[in-house]
C-alpha cells in the first residue's frame, strides 16, 4: 500500500496539466494512465489538434511545458474567417484588433501531451504509474483506497478524476450527469489544400453542421473537423477519397481549392455531457470527465486546461490554510467558479448550433444579418475575441500571464 496526498485518473493532456499546476502545492501526487507517451510526433501532421488559446499557452509556458514543443510544428494563426454558406454572411476575427501578435496555436494532441509528459517525469512530486488501471476505487472518511490492475494499492486524500468522457472516476462516485445527443458525428482529418492556409482559421456553416479547417505547420496543410448530422457523416465517411475530396472542396465553397486527404478519416458522435457535481468527500472530476461540448469552437482542451489550474490554485489556497483538501465543503469554490465557465460554454455552444442549424430563409437572414452587423462593430468583435483567447474572464493566475 503506497500513499500519496493526490492521485490524479488520467495521464492525457488535462491530467498532467493538473499534476504539475500543484507543483508549489507541497504535496505528492500519482498520475495513473493506461498509456505512456508516444514521444513527439513526426512526419505527417497528427490527425487530433487542438486550437490552444492564449490563456491556454500561459499555463502551459508557466509550468514549463510549452519550451518542449517544437516550433517547427507548431502554427500560430493570426485570422479567422466564420461565413454562412450560400449566403452574405460572414464574419472576420484579426489579433490586430486586440494588439495581440496572434489568435492562437493550433498544436497536435500528442506533442502537448507528450511535452507535459517530460516535464512530469523531471517534476519531485510527481510519480507516473503507467501503463495501469484502476480496477478498484473505494471512497473512506480521511483517504481513497484504489486498486490497479497490477494488484498493487494506493492510498490519497484527494482523486482527481481527469479520465475522460466515460469517467471511472466519476462512475466510482456516482456523479449524476446531464446529457444529450447533438445526433451528429464529427469527422476529422488532415488535408492538403492547393492554396496556402495563411495562417487563417476558417470556418463555414452549413444546414447539416459546421466545417472547420485549423492551419497546421505546413502551409498547404489543415485539420479538419466537419460535424455532420449522422445521415449525411455516415455518407460522407463511405465515400472514396476521390468523392470525399470533392465533396470537402464543394462544402468549403473552394476557399482554398482543391482539398486533398493525407490522412485516413476518423469519426466520433458528438454529446453534451454535464456533470451536476464536480466534488464529493475525497474525489473532484474536471475535463471531459465532468464536460464535453460542440467542438464548433474547439474548447474543449481550453476548458479542461483551465480546470487543472483552477483546481490546483484553490488546493494550493486549503494547503496554506491548513484545510482539508478532500472534502468537498473545501472544494465547493471551485465547483462554483469552473461550473459557472462550463455552462457559459455548454449554453453559447448550444445556441450556436440551434441558430446555424436548417436552412430555413427567415432564420437564415436574421443570423446572417446579426453576422455583418456584429463583423462592422468593432468593440463587439473585440469582446468576442477576448473572451475566445482567455483574456476576459475569471482566469486563474497561472493563465493570466507568462510569470517568468
Amino acid at each position: 500500500m503506497r500513499g500519496f496526498d493526490i492521485v490524479v485518473v488520467g495521464g492525457g493532456i488535462v491530467g498532467l496539466t493538473q499534476a504539475l499546476a500543484l507543483k508549489n502545492a507541497g504535496l505528492s501526487v500519482a498520475v495513473v494512465d493506461s498509456h505512456v507517451s508516444q514521444g513527439l510526433p513526426r512526419g505527417e501532421p497528427e490527425i487530433r489538434v487542438s486550437a490552444l488559446t492564449l490563456a491556454s499557452e500561459n499555463i502551459l509556458h508557466n509550468l514549463g511545458v510549452w519550451q518542449h514543443l517544437d516550433p517547427k510544428r507548431l502554427c500560430s494563426y493570426m485570422d479567422m474567417q466564420v461565413w454562412d454558406h450560400d449566403s452574405f454572411g460572414k464574419i472576420n476575427f484579426s489579433a490586430d484588433q486586440v494588439q495581440k501578435p496572434q489568435l492562437g496555436h493550433i498544436v497536435e494532441n500528442q506533442a502537448i501531451r507528450h511535452s507535459l509528459w517530460i516535464q512530469a517525469q523531471n517534476s519531485d512530486h510527481i510519480e507516473l504509474l503507467a501503463p495501469r488501471q484502476i480496477v478498484q476505487l473505494v471512497f473512506g472518511q480521511q483517504e481513497c483506497f484504489i486498486t490497479l490492475d497490477d494488484s498493487s494499492q494506493l492510498t490519497a486524500k484527494l482523486v482527481i478524476g481527469a479520465d475522460g468522457a466515460n469517467s471511472v472516476v466519476k462512475k466510482h462516485a456516482n456523479l449524476v450527469q446531464t446529457f444529450w445527443d447533438y445526433d451528429q458525428h464529427a469527422i476529422v482529418a488532415t488535408v492538403k489544400t492547393a492554396m496556402p492556409h495563411q495562417n487563417t482559421a476558417r470556418q463555414i456553416f452549413s444546414a447539416t453542421g459546421p466545417l472547420a479547417f485549423l492551419p497546421l505547420w505546413d502551409a498547404h496543410y489543415c485539420s479538419i473537423v466537419w460535424s455532420q448530422d449522422e445521415p449525411k457523416a455516415a455518407e460522407l465517411l463511405e465515400l472514396s477519397n476521390d468523392k470525399f475530396n470533392q465533396a470537402l472542396t464543394a462544402a468549403f465553397d473552394c476557399t482554398l481549392g482543391l482539398c486533398e486527404l493525407v490522412s485516413d478519416r476518423q469519426s466520433y458522435p458528438l454529446k453534451m455531457r454535464y456533470s451536476r457535481q464536480w466534488v464529493a468527500n475525497r474525489v473532484a472530476i474536471i475535463g471531459d470527465a465532468a464536460h464535453t461540448i460542440h467542438p464548433l469552437a474547439g474548447q474543449g482542451a481550453n476548458l479542461g486546461i483551465l480546470d487543472g489550474a483552477a483546481l490546483a490554485e484553490q488546493i494550493i489556497k486549503l494547503v496554506a490554510q491548513n484545510k482539508d483538501f478532500g472534502l468537498a465543503k473545501n472544494l465547493r469554490p471551485f465547483e462554483r467558479w469552473r461550473k459557472t465557465e462550463a455552462v457559459k460554454m455548454v449554453a453559447a455552444m448550444e445556441g450556436f448550433k440551434r441558430l446555424f442549424a436548417g436552412d430555413q430563409p427567415v432564420k437564415k437572414l436574421i443570423r446572417d444579418t446579426g453576422l455583418s452587423l456584429v463583423n462592422h462593430s468593432s468593440f463587439a468583435k473585440q469582446q468576442i475575441i477576448q473572451h475566445a483567447m482567455g483574456l476576459k474572464g475569471e482566469l486563474p493566475e497561472l493563465a493570466k500571464v507568462h510569470l517568468d
